[in-house]
């Protein structure tokens, strides 16, 4: 009996060098029956030469506009069950997965037919023994707070998926569809999680997947990106939460006295002008 067929999905914007490092990586999967897919963003810089020169043989879709994560993942779903995926496995590109990654999710996907998406065990690039995320996280709807799993034993918590790596099933992209692109960055990965339980999906971590992973932080990210995720999470908790107002609330609240007890009154601004734009999105 042949592997389900995987296609794997890595979007790039600019950031060549890592979707570079992220491609060798996956050239030494333990995995017979996958295809690579990069879906370039409209990149501003000559990283579709350079890959293209690198790798004379990659499967590249370049994009005719920026389309955020979810629009540039959207594009390589619909080539991939158009050539008949059973699963499509999106990938940051800042990531470098271990070889036997995949087929540890897919193993884990094939033992339920009810379980929609498989997450990795994430760890820090920078520090490869701490884990950065078990699979992914829980969004507490009421309270406007979302936060990263970090052990096996918070499980019963896990309601989405990162999307840094998130295996979905093809039953489940037909039966729930694609990646909202109301989420240009941020938040998408929550929302699809969210939609998945909803439908009755389950959700699930291969503790065997280890994937290292760059990501970034509130602390870090410009003050660009610390607007973007305000945004986008009011958006998700205006679409998901029972009360809206009241996990906005909530949300801005966590925030304004993290970056306040910090001194960091820069990302204050960025935020109120997140919880601003977020609120008046269409949902």
């Amino acid at each position: 009996m042949s592997a389900p067929l995987v296609y794997i999905l890595i979007v790039n914007y600019n950031a060549w060098p890592d979707t570079l490092a992220c491609l060798r990586a996956l050239e030494q999967l333990h995995y017979p029956n996958y295809r690579v897919l990069v879906l370039d963003n409209a990149s501003d810089n000559d990283a579709v030469a350079r890959l293209r020169a690198t790798l004379p043989h990659l499967e590249l879709m370049e994009l005719g506009r920026n389309l955020g994560f979810a629009g540039g993942n959207n594009a390589g779903i619909r080539r991939a069950l158009a050539e008949g995926a059973d699963y499509v496995w999106l990938l940051n590109p800042d990531t470098l997965p271990e070889a036997g990654a995949l087929a540890a999710m897919v193993e884990r996907a094939e033992q339920d037919a009810r379980i929609g998406a498989v997450g990795a065990v994430l760890h820090e690039m920078d520090n490869p023994q701490q884990v950065q995320a078990w699979g992914g996280g829980q969004v507490v709807l009421p309270w406007g707070l979302i936060r990263l799993l970090t052990h096996p034993r918070q499980a019963g918590r896990l309601n989405y998926i990162s999307g840094a790596s998130l295996l979905i099933r093809r039953a489940a992209l037909e039966g729930v569809g694609l990646l909202d692109e109301g989420f240009f960055m941020y938040g998408e990965d929550c929302d699809y999680g969210l939609r998945l339980i909803q439908a009755g999906f389950r959700l699930a971590v291969a503790e065997g997947a280890r994937v290292l992973h760059k990501g970034g932080s509130s602390w870090s990210g410009s003050l660009r990106s610390d607007e973007y995720f305000a945004t986008y999470n009011v958006r998700l908790f205006r679409k998901h939460a029972p009360w809206p107002l009241l996990a906005v609330a909530g949300y801005g609240l966590f925030w304004l006295l993290e970056y306040s007890l910090r001194g960091r009154f820069d990302k204050v601004g960025a935020l109120w002008r997140g919880l601003w734009r977020g609120w008046r999105l269409p949902v």
